[in-house]
């Protein structure tokens, strides 16, 4: 092999390294919001909800509420109940209007979705940024059992639920639009990277240990 085709892949090698360093910085974890951990509801025994602050996660919530369904009445389960993927708590929009979830830009992963009241439930998921619509997806959801929706969306700062659309199961002495969310699956955006001043001993490193490889293995052909 030559001197000039070690001497490239060598020269990639320390590239390709340098990118990888760089790019740690831009690896985010996925945060799992369960709403188990907002003020717990005081009286579990009735069925009672409380507001999701602004700031739960990292966001501001608008029309999100939260239900208590550690203490089902088995004779009159509901959507809410079935909704339970994990804890005792489940977010729902209030009324059946539709509610926003906002922030910095994130990454929307995925969601389980149950239906309160309707069978058949529609419910659109709208992904936003700068307030633009970037994606939309809508699904079919059920009272009996939550529904794993994976969306993906990537780089927005605003999702926007909207339900419609049902009807009474026969099981249910109710109806309405609200829909049950739980295990809100997101990854923040990572902002940080190197210093600038730290860049070019990095490419300095990478470089200099390219460099050593080479003359090695030109004083072996000497």
């Amino acid at each position: 092999m030559s001197i000039s085709t070690i001497a490239k892949k060598l020269s990639t090698a320390a590239i390709g390294a340098t990118v990888i360093v760089l790019g740690i910085g831009a690896v985010a974890q996925a945060t799992v919001l369960t709403f188990d951990d907002l003020t717990p509801i005081q009286n579990p025994d009735i069925f009672f909800f409380g507001s999701i602050p602004n700031g739960y996660g990292g966001f501001d919530w608008d029309n999100f509420e939260t239900n208590n369904v550690s203490n089902p009445d088995p004779n009159h389960l509901t959507g809410y109940d079935y909704g339970r993927v994990s804890g005792d708590y489940v977010a729902f929009n209030e009324f059946g209007n539709p509610a926003l979830i906002s922030g910095s830009v994130f990454d929307f992963n995925s969601a389980y979705l149950t239906a309160a009241w309707n069978n058949g439930l529609s419910v659109t998921v709208q992904g936003l940024k700068s307030g633009a619509t970037l994606y939309s997806k809508t699904v079919v959801v059920d009272t009996t059992q939550p529904t794993l929706v994976n969306f993906d969306y990537f780089g927005i700062d605003q999702l926007r639920f909207t339900s419609f659309g049902g009807v009474e199961p026969d099981y249910l002495s109710g109806r309405g639009t609200q829909f049950v969310l739980d295990n809100f699956t997101f990854n923040e955006k990572a902002t940080s990277v190197p210093e600038p001043t730290f860049l070019p001993a990095l490419l300095s490193i990478a470089t200099l240990s390219a460099g050593s490889v080479l003359r090695g293995k030109q004083l072996k052909q000497s």
